[in-house]
């Protein structure tokens, strides 16, 4: 059966434009298009799609707006496609922290929807198999029901891709003021990186900012890979810092998460290494020199995972000593990371 997809945007001409792009692709088929939040609500009942594109700016009610309710009502693959979500732009990193499974940029001109919109085909068939869910209920774990927490050392990575901007939200809205120093590696351009490290800073409790070559690793700080020409790795010295290393794409990722598992090789038994949900593959290599080395390592389970690729990948290569569903992930690390141990959450052992 062909992906049915729903087009929304109040532009008839972007949607013809949109439609023009998936024209000839037999595996997709556009069964409606809506220009408003109300006829996209009457098309989701009707028609059923199996994905959505949807803009921002609309009338009556924005397109923000419109997906924060349907991801609570009838959560649904929606793909952003808008001028507010180019690169870097807030928008982008809301819609992503919604639930939306990718964003878009619209053309900034000309009229040849194919070319303009040449990926799209691919954003959609990735998206249409991603297993999306209404939004979680707060975190049970209150600060009152555990002692303090009191770093023992060691150190987390973690890496993710698809999903992953809720999947962090959710992971760092459990961590405490001075939760163990903590890298991650998120798949994303440069720019949508700073708004990423902005957003989480003032959500979380930990300060969270993007790395800086040299820096030292502190207690209480979360640092995301800057991305644009470099990957996030940890140096070789016994007392590790943060490296931004200039090289190709790994894994066809810069910054990859293989790369930063791999330069942490030296540090194993100090580091705690997390897999979260994304496409692909990259992480799963490097989870598995890590745990070879003394790490060890945490798999997001596939029922919590967007898109169970990479932690799926990292299960099949022996690199996962835990796979744990989302919400169960940052009292695991915490467990881990903490000299009294009193997050400790059973596991299920990975297969």
């Amino acid at each position: 059966m062909p992906i049915r997809v729903l087009i929304v945007d109040d532009s008839p001409v972007m949607r013809q434009l949109i439609r023009h792009s998936l024209a000839g692709h037999l595996d997709i088929a556009v069964v409606a298009e809506a220009a408003n939040a109300r006829e996209a609500r009457d098309a989701v009942n009707r028609f059923n799609p199996d994905v959505m594109t949807l803009d921002v700016e609309m009338p009556e009610m924005d397109g923000l707006e419109f997906l924060r309710r349907l991801m609570k009502a009838r959560p649904m693959p929606v793909v952003m496609v808008s001028s507010l979500t180019e690169r870097g732009s807030e928008a982008a990193i809301r819609a992503l922290s919604l639930g939306a499974v990718e964003c878009v940029a619209k053309p900034k001109g000309g009229r040849n929807g194919a070319l303009l919109f040449e990926n799209l085909d691919s954003i959609l068939r990735m998206a249409a198999r991603a297993k999306v869910r209404s939004r979680r209920s707060p975190s049970s774990r209150t600060e009152d029901k555990a002692p303090p927490f009191v770093w023992n050392g060691k150190y987390v990575l973690i890496g993710a891709s698809t999903g992953g901007v809720e999947a962090l939200e959710t992971v760092l809205s459990d961590y405490p003021e001075n939760c163990p120093p903590t890298l991650i590696t998120q798949h994303m351009p440069a720019q949508f990186l700073i708004n990423f490290a902005a957003r989480l800073n003032k959500k979380c409790a930990p300060h969270v900012q993007l790395a800086r070559d040299g820096g030292e690793l502190e207690q209480g700080c979360v640092y995301i890979a800057p991305g644009g020409e470099t990957h996030l790795a940890l140096s070789q010295a016994s007392r590790p810092t943060l490296v931004l290393q200039p090289g190709p794409k790994q894994t066809g990722h810069r910054p990859s998460v293989d790369v930063m598992f791999a330069s942490a090789r030296k540090h194993a038994a100090k580091v705690i290494g997390v897999l979260l949900t994304g496409m692909g593959a990259d992480g799963a290599e490097g989870m598995r020199v890590l745990r070879e080395n003394g790490a060890f390592c945490i798999a997001q389970d596939r029922e919590s995972s967007v898109v169970y690729g990479m932690p799926r990948v990292a299960c099949e290569k022996g690199g996962v000593d835990v796979s744990l569903g989302l919400s169960r992930i940052a009292g695991e690390i915490l467990s881990r990371t903490s000299k009294n141990g009193a997050f400790m959450q059973p596991a299920n052992m990975a297969g």
